[in-house]
């Protein structure tokens, strides 16, 4: 019988596609991440509130840090080739290696949306997350109301599982989810 086994990373991977890089965000990326994490409706299917200072979005790059330190996740910075500024994020949350499975969040500046980045950095992701750690299942965990993420989600082919009855807690509330899979065969 096959083994199977995650690989994580031991240095930060870098990943090049046809426009973007994906690469480890850090302090000094704060300023340009903090544009679009301050905005309200940026952050307003991600459970958390927009950004007050250059403080939160430190806060949020220690904790892009912390899971990977701790092999728990790998969250991407977003660039394009021809212009360092990080614009959003895309990466892994979440990661049980015994399960080979994660879940997959993301989130865009709103000056690039419906422009094919963020199927242009998933496809990446996922294509990394499948070959290279060699992981077998992918979750996403999806407001209901935020029908562009469950239309971008179903052009990758996940499924959606379910839906989990107050299931996170952000803003003052309980929030409804859909649960989407994609298992590593399709």
């Amino acid at each position: 019988m096959t083994r199977h086994k995650l690989i994580f990373p031991l240095s930060f991977p870098t990943i090049h596609t046809d426009r973007l890089i994906l690469k480890q965000p850090t302090i000094a990326d704060a300023k340009d991440m903090h544009t679009y994490l301050s905005n309200e409706t940026v952050c307003r299917y991600m459970g958390i509130d927009a950004h007050e200072s250059i403080e939160d979005t430190k806060g949020e790059i220690k904790w892009y840090d912390n899971i990977f330190k701790e092999q728990t996740g790998i969250r991407w910075g977003i660039s394009f080739k021809n212009n360092p500024a990080i614009i959003g994020s895309c990466g892994f949350l979440n990661l049980e290696k015994q399960h080979l499975r994660t879940e997959i969040g993301y989130e865009l500046h709103h000056d690039h949306w419906r422009k094919g980045i963020m199927k242009e950095a998933i496809t990446a992701v996922l294509r990394y997350g499948f070959q290279e750690m060699n992981l077998n299942r992918i979750e996403a965990l999806i407001d209901p109301d935020n029908l562009t993420s469950v239309k971008l989600l179903e052009k990758f082919n996940f499924v959606r599982e379910g839906l989990l009855r107050e299931y996170e807690y952000g803003k003052g509330k309980f929030d409804d989810v859909f649960i989407y899979g994609l298992l590593k065969k399709y």
